[in-house]
């Protein structure tokens, strides 16, 4: 139960669920990318993926300077068809 209500949590903000929508129809993006798509700054964006990264609802893979972020591959199940639905 602790695993749904730390996922609820982490989508219960409209930016948040900015970004997932935004990685749902994007797949992979920087921080950059998602900042600008959302109209939030570097800092708060990437604050809003750390929650969603400790809920597991999304990856992140750096490439040199460049971290790149995509929604979770190996999210438990029930985490995978609540992102579903949005």
């Amino acid at each position: 139960m602790k695993e749904l209500e730390k996922v609820f949590r982490a989508l219960a903000n409209r930016r948040r669920l900015s970004v997932v929508s935004y990685l749902k129809s994007n797949r992979r993006a920087s921080v950059g990318e998602i900042a600008g798509a959302i109209k939030l700054s570097l800092k708060a964006t990437s604050k809003h993926l750390r929650i969603l990264n400790d809920a597991e609802i999304v990856e992140r893979e750096q490439r040199g300077l460049t971290a790149y972020y995509f929604l979770g591959t190996d999210m438990p199940a029930r985490t995978a068809r609540i992102i579903h639905l949005l």
